[in-house]
Parts: structure tokens; C-alpha cells; sequence
């Protein structure tokens, strides 16, 4: 198994969680539901896609979300699988209640 599909620890969970707090309410609530859903199966490439996307500015990443931009016009370097895996991950609905 590659060193980067392992999963993360609790530490840099929190660690991450701190980093991705964000100036937007509309991106804090994406995120938050993104880490509720998926706190337990992230990854070290998931993180770094993450982190990547945690680099843009707010407008960028909402923009990304709502699909009013690409991951190209934003920044071509993002252009890469672990950061659009993350992006689509960002993007899944939420979960339903019953």
C-alpha cells in the first residue's frame, strides 16, 4: 500500500480541521459537512488535495463548489487527481435525515 492511502491519525484530523476553518460562512458549512461525513476515511493524499484547495481564497473556493469556476481557471496546478477527488468529496450532498 502507497504511504499517501494511509489513513490519518486523530492529531492531524485536528490539526486539519483548525487549518480549514474559513472567513466564508458558506465554506465553513461545506467543509463542516465534508468532515462529518468523511472525518474517519481521509487519507494522506486526500489531505494534501485538501490542503491545496485550503490555499485558495474564499471566493476561489466557493466558486469551485458552486461550479462557477475550474479547478484550470482558478489555478492550473491544482489540476491534479487527489485535489479533484477532494473537490468532488467537497461537492457530494448531504446525507438525509431519517
Amino acid at each position: 500500500m502507497d504511504a499517501t492511502d494511509e489513513l490519518i491519525d486523530e492529531r492531524v484530523l485536528s490539526k486539519l480541521r483548525w487549518r480549514c476553518r474559513r472567513g466564508l460562512l458558506e465554506n465553513d458549512i461545506f467543509i463542516e459537512r465534508f468532515f462529518k461525513k468523511f472525518a474517519s476515511t481521509l487519507t494522506v493524499k486526500q489531505v494534501q488535495g485538501l490542503n491545496a484547495l485550503m490555499d485558495l481564497s474564499d471566493s476561489d473556493l466557493l466558486d469551485l463548489h458552486l461550479g462557477r469556476k475550474t479547478l484550470a481557471q482558478v489555478d492550473p496546478d491544482l489540476v491534479q487527481d487527489e485535489v479533484r477527488e477532494v473537490l468532488s468529496m467537497l461537492k457530494e450532498p448531504p446525507e438525509r435525515s431519517k
